[in-house]
Order: structure tokens, then sequence, then C-alpha cells
């Protein structure tokens, strides 16, 4: 698997903390230099191992919001 980089340029909260000290996180973060996106994943305590996540664009998440606004 390739080399990734990643920037978390804000950190907007954690969503819940597991036993085991991994915090799934809502942030907004850079991918390979990218524009920063919407993210929520798990994160391992300071950010040294990340689990799977979802990725969502602004437009995304004003969308998400509208559905969770209903």
């Amino acid at each position: 698997m390739a080399d990734f980089k990643y920037e978390i340029i804000e950190e907007i909260g954690v969503l819940s903390t597991s036993p085991k000290g991994w915090q799934k996180e809502f942030n907004k973060v850079s991918w390979n230099g990218g524009a920063p996106k919407y993210d929520i994943r798990d994160w391992a305590p300071n950010h040294e191992k990340m689990g799977k996540g979802v990725t969502l664009t602004d437009e995304e998440v004003a969308a998400l919001k509208d559905l969770l606004n209903k």
C-alpha cells in the first residue's frame, strides 16, 4: 500500500471514546496535501494510528446537517 500524508487542520470534536482510549473524532483533514475535507474516523491517542473513516466535502456536510435536522 502506498504511503500517504495527512494533516489535521482543525479538531472539531470528539464523538465517543472507546475503553482502549481510541476516539471517534470529527475533524477537518488535508489528505496528501489536498484541500481539507471533513473527516469522521477513529484515532489512537496522539493521532499516531487511525481506523477507517469517511470524508465529506463542505456540500456533503451541509446535506447531512439538513437530513439530521428533519
